[in-house]
């Protein structure tokens, strides 16, 4: 609900006056208790601004105000009361953040200027999130898009990847899911320092030699560094952290959700790994719980009735020309000299489009390529054919 208010009191003839006349610059919704507040704003809100009586029964301001900021933490708040001492003014302003604290009466020009001032708040409050939002999105995408053209075998796995966990999650009833499946997403970032012969060697199943297995063992402590100098993705490079080794049981508000992230994301690289290696999806997923029966049912359930493919049309011939954003590559695409450009199950991004068109203007790759559609793409037509 973009920057609607939404006025407390027990007073109707109050409220009534405030949408009377400030009905008029403002759009206004009004309730009659906290309860009342609550309810609406879990079904209307969020509210851009909540301007609440401090007085009223079974629930007053400050308790109220308080629920408000733990739920809508965007919300601006303001405490209208007609008790002028301060040690409800410390109350209020300490747990429940209030922006304003007016006493009444209060007169009309007043609350409006002190409205205008909130949704002025709100604005910016809500503009510098939405741009630390886009600002970490597009981190992310770079960081990415970077992997995919460095080293396309390992991007792959975590492209593959990232789509399971999407599944998986979702089937979970998880909250946030979206910091799982950025896990998975730069699961494998640490592989830039890894030659692309290596990774195929992994994949492959070979044995590496000591030096080398040293340096793929590291590759998830070479992305949690990197990581954990971008603001808001420490606890996604803790995950990644520990991908590959046992998880300690460590206290801390967010560490349930990291520990849970860390575990879904090594048991699903395993899954990935077995399926890479042709084992039956159902028999996969059985093959894990079995070795993992301290974890929880419901992601093996997810695993047993995971079907990626539910997504995507049938495979097809794609000109390299044709080839648009979000398309699945459906074969490893390598020049004539055997260099593997993309491997099979990458997602098609804007800068791998721009890579496969180059090396196609230079003829060092074949005309076409085998690529399957998510049903998303087909609502709105794809160039395949």
């Amino acid at each position: 609900m973009a920057e609607t208010i939404l006025l407390v009191d027990d007073d109707a003839n109050l409220l009534a006056g405030f949408r009377r006349i400030l009905g008029r610059e403002f759009p206004l919704d009004i309730a009659n208790s906290g309860q009342e507040a609550l309810k609406m704003a879990g079904e209307k809100g969020p509210y851009a601004v909540v301007v609440s009586d401090m007085r009223m029964p079974i629930m007053d301001g400050i308790q109220l105000l308080s629920k408000i900021r733990a739920q809508w933490p965007d919300t601006i708040r303001i405490m209208l009361t007609g008790n002028s001492d301060m040690g409800t003014a410390v109350d209020a302003i300490n747990e429940g953040s209030i922006f304003r604290f007016l006493t009444k009466p209060c007169t009309h020009d007043v609350m409006a200027k002190t409205l205008t001032a909130a949704v002025v708040q709100y604005r910016l409050v809500t503009a510098e999130k939405q741009l630390l939002e886009q600002t970490l999105s597009g981190s992310i995408q770079v960081l990415t898009d970077v992997l995919s053209l460095i080293n396309p075998a390992a991007f792959s796995r975590a492209e593959r990847t990232r789509r399971y966990i999407h599944h998986i999650v979702r089937a979970m009833k998880l909250a946030n899911p979206w910091q799982y499946e950025v896990a998975a997403m730069l699961s494998q970032l640490g592989c830039v320092t890894l030659s692309p012969e290596t990774i195929d060697a992994v994949y492959r199943g070979e044995t590496l030699a000591g030096d080398e297995q040293a340096q793929y063992d590291a590759h998830p402590t070479v992305a949690a560094e990197l990581l954990s100098k971008i603001p808001r993705l420490e606890p996604i490079a803790w995950m990644i952290d520990h991908q590959d080794r046992p998880v300690p049981d460590i206290a801390g508000a967010a560490m349930p959700d990291m520990r849970l992230g860390a575990k879904i994301l090594r048991l699903t690289l395993a899954y990935e790994k077995l399926i890479h290696s042709e084992t039956p999806r159902t028999e996969a997923a059985h093959t894990l719980a079995l070795q993992n029966r301290d974890f929880s049912p419901a992601f093996f359930q997810a695993l047993v009735e995971l079907d990626p493919n539910s997504e995507e049309s049938g495979q097809r011939k794609c000109r390299i020309q044709e080839l648009s954003p979000g398309m699945i590559i459906q074969q490893d695409v390598r020049t004539f000299q055997g260099t593997l450009l993309v491997s099979t199950g990458q997602q098609v991004t804007a800068p791998l489009q721009s890579k496969l068109k180059n090396y196609h203007s230079r003829r060092t790759i074949a005309e076409d390529v085998m690529v399957s559609v998510p049903t998303t793409m087909r609502a709105v037509g794809t160039g395949a054919s």
